[in-house]
């Protein structure tokens, strides 16, 4: 990755002979770009929230309320902000979060997001609900560290799988998401009636699995609640299309699958076991038993749920509301953040997503304690854009602009940004 000078310079001498960037730098210019790009149905997936999306905008707000204080003459000439953390080398503190259903926005995204990871060497956490098998994406990341998040199913035995894996293919932590037992009330999804998963859509860790294979073949309808009846949509045009998308979207492809009926049962199966609303501290610490990887929390807000997260043997918590996509009128991520880095001082390791559109969100984030941050929605907006390479812009602006605002703020090292430097 090029420093942010040596960037800014090339981009400005590559303007001399009228070449522009294709990826935004402006947040919303790059959000409005990206919708271009998208179909009606990716785009509500991609950028839609809860409810009336007001923990969205909670979210951009939260940010843009606190403000830096830039402290002059600290002779800023060199500076690192490399860090430590959970055993991983960081060159800046940000990582890129997990999105499920990827493969929405092109085919390969998971493949082509890890390959952009890759060349910034910016760590990935894969997704539980990735369109490419997590050791597909471990070996497009090449020596760069992944982290493997995790849904907790209604199979103990599918989640074990998982892990072990996570853990085969060389992930450096499990980041176990429980913000999501249930899912939320979307609106844009549900005013379209789509769910990429239905299509076959971001399921692919669950196709490649062999217990998840396995139950497929004892039946799909054991995991059903009791008393719940099986859907099954009225059968028209529509249907029938939306049938073959998914027999297009299974491993195998449209002809392998065209006379199986696999591809259904195995969408029937993932719909009925992917998330378990009965998941328990308890949980957390039989896991804690079987993986000697780090295990990280992902969604706490409250700071009671941070403590029971350190109890049942958490080594980290990620601060998040999953981007304002599970609770409408949910507190901010940044304003939990505060809270719960006074109650778990350093040396514990907290990191938060959830609105962070540009360096200085980054740098507010890393002021009020955050030890890194993850990023999620801009690097899909760079996705549908171009490709790998718009992820790998995006972020580059990011780190870049981070690296600037840290500097001119007058903070040579992690170490520097506090407090201090917002009001």
């Amino acid at each position: 990755m090029l420093r942010a000078l040596e960037r800014q310079r090339a981009i400005y001498i590559k303007g001399m002979s009228g070449e522009k960037p294709t990826v935004p730098f402006h947040a919303g210019t790059l959000r409005e770009a990206a919708r271009q790009k998208m179909s009606s149905t990716t785009w509500a997936y991609i950028d839609g929230g809860a409810g009336d999306e007001s923990t969205m905008k909670t979210n951009l707000d939260a940010f843009a309320e606190v403000r830096i204080s830039p402290q002059m003459m600290q002779d800023n000439a060199a500076a690192d902000f490399s860090t430590k953390l959970l055993g991983l080398d960081l060159n800046f503190p940000l990582l890129v979060a997990p999105i499920g259903a990827l493969d929405m926005v092109c085919a390969d995204a998971d493949l082509k997001v890890a390959a952009a990871c890759r060349e910034t060497g910016t760590p990935f956490v894969f997704s539980n609900q990735a369109g490419v098998p997590m050791e597909s994406c471990a070996a497009a990341m090449g020596e760069v560290p992944h982290w493997f998040q995790l849904y907790w199913s209604k199979s103990d035995e599918l989640v074990l799988s998982f892990v072990k894996r996570a853990e085969a293919s060389g992930s450096k932590a499990i980041v176990l998401t429980v913000d999501t037992t249930l899912l939320g009330w979307r609106s844009r999804d549900l005013s379209l009636g789509y769910l990429p998963f239905l299509r076959g859509l971001g399921i692919a860790q669950y196709t490649s699995d062999p217990v998840f294979q396995r139950l497929l073949k004892e039946g799909a309808d054991q995991f059903l609640p009791t008393g719940a009846p099986a859907a099954t949509p009225k059968i028209n045009l529509t249907t029938i299309a939306n049938l073959l998308q998914l027999k297009s979207n299974y491993p195998g492809g449209l002809w392998h699958n065209l006379t199986r009926s696999e591809a259904l049962e195995a969408v029937r199966l993932f719909v009925n076991i992917y998330s378990n609303p009965s998941l328990s501290w308890e949980q957390v610490r039989w896991l804690r038993t079987q993986t000697q990887l780090p295990i990280l929390i992902k969604g706490i807000l409250r700071i009671e749920d941070a403590e029971k997260a350190v109890e049942a043997g958490a080594d980290g918590i990620i601060i998040s509301n999953h981007g304002g996509r599970q609770v409408d009128g949910a507190v901010s991520s940044l304003s939990a953040l505060r809270n719960i880095r006074k109650a778990l001082p350093r040396p514990f390791p907290l990191l938060v997503d959830s609105g962070i559109r540009s360096g200085s969100d980054m740098f507010k984030a890393l002021a009020l304690g955050a030890d890194a941050v993850l990023l999620g929605r801009p690097y899909a907006y760079g996705l549908a854009i171009d490709g790998q390479s718009g992820v790998a812009s995006v972020i580059n602006n990011i780190c870049n602009d981070f690296e600037l605002t840290a500097r001119l703020s007058g903070c040579r090292n992690l170490n520097e940004i506090s407090e201090s430097k917002i009001i």
